[in-house]
């Protein structure tokens, strides 16, 4: 089934609450009664819960769905309203960012996108981790994603799995493998970075004034977020 907005809503109710509870997700499927994978595909956007499995899971913490309807988008600028109030470090270790970039030391990369504006301090959702690789590096990139279980995003059928591996295959560059989401942008040289820290880390990140240029989502949101704060003269 296709991720719509509904679908990452809800998936990140579910997560939120259980942070809140400070519940493993193999907690929350044993008191809801569901696998651990279906927990964790329902709080990635990548699976619509049906609603008897909602009820259980939100049961189990205590709290129950109320349905309104709001100003198209307004769910967005709250979101990023959220992040903005949590620590970086905290956003970064909930990606396991880290993690899966020491997967990823032997393909040369930068990242871009939403997870580069993260880590430049925007609160903006991420919801992937974002890259950019060379051409030249694709056989790289196919010998990874087959070591990790990838399997790349399917828009006929709206999920992952049945299509060629490939970057060089017809399709959106996007992966999910057994570390977590990967999307790609495919060039045939790195874009220029700039390094930024945290924790005692390095990030080679395309700049957020890049980001603006070349990055769509990346750079709406960023434009969205810098106009609300322009708007409320913070």
């Amino acid at each position: 089934m296709p991720s719509t907005r509904l679908v990452t809503l809800l998936g990140a109710t579910v997560r939120q609450q259980r942070h809140l509870r400070e519940l493993s997700q193999r907690q929350l499927a044993a008191l809801a009664g569901v696998s651990q994978a279906a927990v964790a595909r329902i709080e990635r956007g990548e699976r619509a819960p049906t609603i008897p499995v909602l009820e259980r899971m939100l049961t189990a913490m205590d709290v129950q769905l109320a349905v309104g309807v709001e100003p198209l988008d307004a769910h967005l600028d709250a979101r990023m309203d959220d992040l903005a109030a949590r620590p970086l470090a905290e956003r970064i270790d909930e990606l396991g960012l880290d993690r899966l970039l020491d997967r990823l030391s032997d393909l040369p990369q930068v990242l871009t996108g939403s997870t580069a504006a993260l880590l430049q301090g925007a609160p903006v959702p991420v919801d992937a981790l974002e890259i950019a690789v060379r051409w030249q590096d694709s056989k790289v990139l196919t010998r990874w994603l087959e070591r990790n279980y990838g399997q790349r995003w399917n828009a006929r059928f709206g999920e992952f799995g049945g299509v060629w591996l490939e970057p060089e295959e017809p399709g959106e560059h996007r992966w999910s493998t057994r570390h977590g989401e990967i999307r790609a942008t495919m060039c045939d040289e790195l874009p220029e970075t700039i390094e930024v820290r945290h924790g005692g880390r390095g990030y080679q990140v395309v700049p957020l004034v890049e980001l603006e240029l070349t990055a769509p989502r990346a750079g709406e949101l960023l434009r969205r977020y810098r106009d609300r704060q322009l708007a409320s003269g913070s």
